[in-house]
C-alpha cells in the first residue's frame, strides 16, 4: 500500500507547503468546539492544524488508501471523524451531526471542484462559510462582477446564496506533484438577503439557458431555451415581452445581468408562485 503517490485518475495535488496551509486554516479561524467539515483532506496537512485547534473535524476523503493514513494519524483523536465517501454524495447536514450547521475547508481537486462547490451550495441549511483552495481561474469565475466576460453559471449560483471573495494565491510548487497551474483561496460566507425567487431549481435553469452562449444577446438565448422555458416565455407574450416586464433591455448578454435581475427574470418566466 502506497499512501504517498497521488493518484492522478482523482485528481489528486497534495499541499505540502506548511506556510500555506497555516495560512489556510488561519484563515479559516477554527474555533474549539466548532465542527469543521474538510473535503479531501489527503495526506492530513490541514487536518492536523484543525484539530490542533480544538476544533471537532469531520474528514470526508474518498481515496481507501488515504482513509487509512488518516485513521491512523489520526483515528484516536476525540474531535476527529472520518467519512469514507464520495464528497458528491455526501449529506453533509447528516455528517456534521449532532451540530446542526459547520464551516467548510477543503483543498478541492480540479477536475470536479465545481460539482463539490454546487453540491455545497445546494446544502447551505447547514454550511454556513467556507474557505476553499481552488484553481485560480475558478476563482476569478466565482468573483466576476456584472460585465465582466469571466462571469457565468457558476458566478450567479454562488452570488445567490453566497458572498465570495479571493484570499490568496498559492503557488504549483506548493503541491505535489505540481500542478500547471495556480491556485486561490477564497472565502464563501452564506448571504443574509438571499436571491428571491419563486422556485430555486427553476432559478437555475434560467440562468443556465441565459449563459447557453454567451457571446449571443439574453433575448437569443431564450429563443433557443429548452422547450419548457420557451412555453413559458410564449405563455408571457413571448421573449421581448418577457423582458420588458422583468425590466431587462433585451440587446444585453448575460454576462450583464445583475443577480436582482436574473431574480427578476425567472420570477417573470415563472409566475406568481403557487
Amino acid at each position: 500500500m502506497n499512501f504517498t503517490r497521488a493518484k492522478k485518475s482523482l485528481g489528486q495535488n497534495f499541499l505540502v507547503d506548511e506556510t500555506y496551509a497555516q495560512r489556510v486554516v488561519g484563515a479559516l479561524a477554527p474555533r474549539g468546539g466548532e465542527t469543521v467539515v474538510e473535503i479531501g483532506p489527503g495526506r492530513g496537512a490541514l487536518t492536523g492544524l484543525l484539530l490542533e485547534s480544538g476544533a471537532r473535524v469531520v474528514a470526508v476523503e474518498f481515496d481507501r488508501d488515504l482513509a487509512a493514513l488518516l485513521r491512523q494519524r489520526f483515528g484516536g483523536r476525540d474531535n476527529f471523524k472520518l467519512v469514507e465517501a464520495d464528497a458528491l454524495g455526501v449529506d453533509f447536514c447528516l455528517a456534521v451531526e449532532p451540530a446542526s450547521s459547520a464551516r467548510v475547508v477543503a483543498n478541492l481537486p480540479y477536475n470536479i471542484s465545481t460539482a463539490i462547490l454546487q453540491r455545497l451550495v445546494a446544502q447551505r441549511r447547514c454550511v454556513t462559510e467556507m474557505v476553499l483552495m481552488l484553481q485560480r481561474e475558478v476563482v476569478e469565475r466565482i468573483a466576476a462582477p456584472p460585465g465582466s466576460h469571466e462571469r457565468g453559471y457558476l458566478t450567479v449560483l454562488v452570488e445567490a446564496f453566497f458572498d465570495a471573495a479571493p484570499l490568496f494565491d498559492v503557488p504549483p510548487g506548493a503541491f505535489r506533484p505540481v500542478p500547471k497551474v495556480w491556485s486561490t483561496v477564497a472565502r464563501l460566507r452564506v448571504r443574509e438577503g438571499a436571491a428571491e425567487v419563486f422556485d430555486e431549481e427553476f432559478f437555475h435553469r434560467v440562468v443556465s439557458a441565459g449563459f447557453a452562449q454567451k457571446r449571443k444577446t439574453i433575448l437569443n438565448n431564450l429563443r433557443a431555451a429548452p422547450e419548457e422555458l420557451r412555453a413559458l416565455s410564449e405563455r408571457a407574450g413571448g421573449p421581448d415581452a418577457l423582458l420588458e416586464s422583468a425590466g431587462i433591455d433585451p440587446r444585453r448578454r448575460a454576462e450583464a445581468l445583475k443577480l436582482a435581475e436574473w431574480a427578476a427574470l425567472a420570477n417573470a418566466l415563472r409566475g406568481p408562485a403557487r
